[in-house]
């Protein structure tokens, strides 16, 4: 299932920064535009499965996992 997640990017003092907006704690700062749309897509992946193992760890071992369209 791939998932889109809103960039707000920013060029301030000659660096490019940038949030993904969904996410809390995902951000970056690079050279380049490239560069940073390259790693918040980098920090997003591994926040994500971050997350993920968290809670399938929280969970235990008797759990579900259910779709939740928004």
């Amino acid at each position: 299932m791939s998932q889109t997640y809103t960039a707000i990017i920013k060029q301030e003092n000659g660096w490019w920064i940038g949030w993904i907006e969904e996410v809390p704690g995902v951000n970056c700062q690079e050279a380049s535009r490239v560069e940073l749309v390259e790693s918040l897509r980098i920090t997003l992946k591994e926040a994500l499965e971050f997350n993920r193992q968290e809670a399938l760890g929280a969970a235990g071992s008797d759990y579900e996992e259910e779709n939740i369209p928004v």
